[in-house]
């Protein structure tokens, strides 16, 4: 039974703890042009596995944190921050513990942070994603967000330069797109 909460003093730590790299095989290919861009989901062999360095921040400076705790032990967080001046609800970090991924934990922290988006007054949810997080985006995807935009350097001089920056939202109030 996962219970999820606010995140409590002193849990910090423990949030950023949480193993959020992930291995996938496929990546997402980004072709970008004057026009626009296109997405293709390529396989890779042998699958990649991604580690996010200690040093790299979610962002989220004055956000919200919630937790997913199975059985009393943390397995997930989820770390936002609301946009007043153009009432958007910006999801900074999700992270679910390798052995907890696949059983509606992160879909529940989401769920959990558009629910308090829309007690906030925001319109849309948003976030940014890696384009090598070929699992993230089909899970975004599946919890009712779509690709609006990227960045082709975003990420230059940091140790995921090459990848682009995909940056996916979603309505929370019906007719908002």
């Amino acid at each position: 039974m996962v219970v999820h909460r606010t995140v409590r003093d002193g849990e910090a730590k423990a949030v950023e703890a949480i193993d959020n790299s992930f291995t996938t095989d496929s990546v997402i290919e980004v072709t970008a042009s004057d026009d626009g861009f296109r997405l293709r989901f390529v396989p890779v062999e042998p699958p990649l596995r991604k580690v996010y360095p200690d040093d790299e921040d979610d962002g989220a400076e004055g956000g919200e944190t919630l937790v997913a705790l199975d059985d009393g032990e943390l397995c997930g967080a989820v770390t936002f921050a609301y946009e007043a001046w153009n009432r958007r609800l910006f999801i900074a970090d999700v992270r679910v513990a390798p052995a907890h991924r696949g059983r509606g934990v992160g879909r529940g922290l989401v769920d959990r942070a558009l629910a308090r988006g829309r007690e906030l007054g925001a319109r849309t949810a948003w976030l940014e994603v890696t384009s090598v997080n070929a699992p993230a985006v089909r899970a975004y995807r599946r919890m009712g967000f779509a690709v609006c935009g990227l960045d082709m350097s975003l990420y230059a001089g940091t140790s995921s330069r090459g990848e682009v920056a995909l940056f996916m939202s979603r309505a929370l109030d019906e007719g908002e797109f």
